[in-house]
């Protein structure tokens, strides 16, 4: 409680009240009708009730003016900023925001955009909300570079990895992500194909499952000691994955032969043994029929839970075409929609142009500077794509997954269509398209020619 005292009725005041405690503030200023909804309400300030105070955007740049009053020396971009926030934050948060920096700015002093961005960040895996927008804004204006935070937190992420390694093997696996680093940063220079953080974070996860294995179920302590054997029973926990494990062991094990750490590659000759075959499964014409249903004529589906469900259905698009398809790729003219490295733009239907109206429509009423056609609450305020997350969440009313949804309508086209023919509309390498054509036949061509 604050130390100061209502006027009227000497009781303790709050802060964020001036000279009379609630009560006494109501019984001097009576409700009367608000100049923003016409409501009769109590009049909190400016000749507005509390909730339309709350939501007026002047109430910022008030505040902002407060601010740059108290600054020594205000930054010139500093009204330009809270302009910038308030197009892409409520007004709540974006007064919490500029508070922030204020604050900031007047403990600081005179500090340059790039210092202001390195101070703002918060530690762990999210940089936060001010330090966001103020790297939207500084690297749209050209005063600073962006903040290289995904680059930190695959650091981060490896050097867990790493930890989590048994400590005997660990030093090995550190030295073998130094190498991957290493040549990462080669490729880079070089203009080729680098491996990506996820790639090489997946390598070390692998890596330090089978140092694990080892260190917990045969007892070994250096890696000289690894036999094929070992590598069998690894690979036999998850015969699924078999092949992604065994390439990332092999990538390994070659480089710790070169650096001496091993004697003997012990995944040369371990084979992967894996059938190429479509592991997803195919929705039946009655289970396609109740979506199609759902996706057209339920008015409860969400717009981004339709478009999804239809654009997999019946245009086979996969999840990251979903989530990089931006409002730019839409033509609304001729009714077509660019969807990944396809080459040629794909003519929507009647039914899935009725859920892309719909889809604009939402994005239109969120308001947002997101070019993404699929925003979420969490990415509206942001440039960044959905998360496959939402994907999956968004589809869990119809009970499906985007997965099923692609495969059953590849494997309609294949049976009809020349693989090849199907590989080029669909935007995938002819090799990537065989699985689906195995072990499918077409029941209606069996029956035909009987």
């Amino acid at each position: 409680m604050s130390a100061r005292s209502c006027v009227d009725c000497g009781r303790p005041v709050r802060p964020r009240e001036r000279t009379r405690c609630g009560k006494c503030h109501r019984k001097a200023h009576p409700d009367r009708a608000c100049q923003t909804c016409g409501r009769v309400r109590v009049i909190v300030a400016h000749g507005m009730c509390d909730p339309c105070f709350q939501q007026d955007p002047d109430r910022l740049f008030r505040k902002a003016e407060r601010i740059a009053a108290r600054l020594e020396e205000p930054p010139v971009w500093f009204a330009d900023f809270v302009a910038h926030a308030a197009a892409r934050h409520c007004v709540g948060r974006t007064s919490l925001m500029i508070g922030r920096l204020g604050r900031m700015l007047a403990e600081e002093g005179a500090i340059t955009p790039q210092a202001l961005l390195e101070r703002v960040r918060q530690p762990g895996p999210s940089l936060g909300e001010l330090a966001r927008a103020l790297e939207d804004f500084f690297v749209d204006a050209g005063l600073a570079f962006p903040l290289d935070h995904a680059a930190q937190r695959a650091a981060e992420r490896r050097r867990r990895r790493i930890k989590e390694t048994p400590e005997p093997l660990r030093p090995g696996v550190a030295r073998f992500a130094d190498a991957l680093l290493a040549g990462q940063q080669r490729s880079r220079r070089a203009g080729t194909r680098p491996r990506s953080d996820l790639t090489i974070e997946g390598d070390l996860a692998i890596v330090r499952d089978l140092a694990r294995f080892l260190s917990v179920e045969r007892a070994k302590a250096d890696w000289a000691s690894t036999e094929a054997g070992d590598i069998e029973a690894f690979l036999t926990v998850r015969p699924n994955s078999r092949q992604r494990r065994l390439g990332a062991l092999r990538i390994f094990f070659r480089w710790a032969k070169a650096n001496h750490l091993v004697l003997v590659d012990p995944t040369k000759d371990v084979s992967s043994h894996r059938h190429r075959a479509l592991r997803s499964a195919i929705l039946s014409l009655d289970e396609q029929r109740r979506l199609f249903r759902r996706w057209t004529t339920d008015p409860e589906a969400h717009p981004h839970e339709s478009l999804v469900g239809l654009l997999a259905l019946l245009h086979a698009a996969s999840s990251g075409e979903l989530r990089q398809l931006k409002a730019s790729d839409v033509d609304t003219k001729r009714r077509t929609v660019t969807l990944g490295r396809r080459r040629h733009p794909v003519p929507l239907d009647p039914a899935t142009w009725a859920a892309m109206e719909r889809c604009l429509h939402h994005r239109e009423e969120l308001g947002t500077h997101n070019p993404h056609l699929i925003v979420t609450h969490i990415t509206r305020a942001r440039s960044t794509p959905a998360t496959d997350q939402y994907l999956w969440k968004v589809l869990a009313p119809a009970g499906i997954t985007s997965r099923p949804l692609r495969a059953t309508r590849i494997v309609g086209l294949i049976a009809s269509l020349d693989p090849k023919v199907v590989a080029e509309a669909v935007g995938m390498a002819p090799a990537g398209i065989l699985p689906y054509a195995a072990d499918q036949v077409q029941d209606l061509r069996l029956l035909s020619n009987l």
